[in-house]
């Protein structure tokens, strides 16, 4: 299939970089169910893959004081290193990722910046955003909300803290929604009384006693198929994102640090710092 969005990462100069990787289907939490049984929704699977995940470059808890200032978030390495691009930049208890690229994709094109689909963590929420990646040149952050004051929360090294999806401009708008009865198309109302009806069926077997640890499922949505065995047209069981070719070599040298000198701060964070 031809490309139909190109979608280009500027590295930034003068700073680190971090990892760009297609999102993969699976999630820890849902490998540690019961025999795994989420992995068996194609559309959560569907889901988790449904774009790229920007990695985080350094282990450290974080934790807010509850104050609106700045000065409110504390930082605190779990193994000695230090992120780069983590810091406090507006408040409120908000976590920032000066991302280092400014992203370029085709005319007509967005790019929503959101949290890993179906990837949550206790005491904080990633803040989505919409950008329009055709024409402009600035660079964006990705930022997550503390909603648990005074609770440290934990971010591993490489554990995703943004994921990009391209999205058409105006594709939406486009769309006239409607809101109809079922009754007013007799071919979907009877598949979905066939589909209701086996699923009742599958329901009243696992009470059964006897069925403990029954793992029996339909499945027909992940074959492509209704439950009246009408194959669809088009079926999809996986994503398989291209990941991000390396067009330029990568030329990073960290500046030498005089004794007591602060930390360097990217140009974002200059550009967003306040006193």
């Amino acid at each position: 299939m031809p490309a139909v969005c190109s979608l280009a990462a500027y590295r930034l100069p003068d700073r680190p970089t971090l990892k760009l990787v297609p999102a993969p289907a699976e999630r820890i939490w849902m490998e540690l169910t019961q025999n795994g049984w989420p992995n068996r929704c194609l559309p959560l699977r569907m889901a988790n893959q449904s774009g790229w995940l920007i990695l985080n470059d350094a282990a450290f808890d974080v934790k807010w004081d509850g104050k609106p200032g700045v000065s409110g978030l504390e930082f605190k390495s779990v193994d000695g290193s230090k992120s780069y691009f983590a810091t406090s930049m507006f408040g409120y208890g908000i976590l920032t990722w000066s991302l280092p690229f400014l992203f370029r994709t085709s005319p007509g094109y967005n790019l929503l910046a959101r949290g890993p689909a179906n990837h949550f963590k206790d005491g904080i929420h990633a803040l989505d955003g919409l950008v329009e990646t055709d024409w402009s040149d600035a660079a964006f952050t990705m930022n997550w909300k503390i909603t648990r004051p005074l609770k440290a929360i934990r971010f591993d090294k490489d554990e995703p803290i943004c994921m990009i999806v391209p999205q058409r401009r105006g594709e939406m708008e486009a769309m006239a929604p409607e809101i109809r009865n079922l009754e007013s198309a007799p071919e979907l109302m009877q598949g979905f009384n066939a589909w209701r009806e086996s699923r009742l069926k599958l329901v009243e077997r696992k009470k059964d006693p006897r069925a403990a640890g029954l793992r029996e499922w339909e499945g027909h949505y992940m074959r492509g198929t209704t439950v009246l065995g009408v194959q669809a047209a088009e079926h999809q069981v996986k994503r398989d994102l291209q990941p991000f070719a390396e067009m330029d070599p990568f030329v990073y040298r960290a500046p030498a640090a005089e004794p007591g000198e602060p930390p360097r701060q990217s140009f974002l964070q200059r550009l967003f710092s306040r006193k």
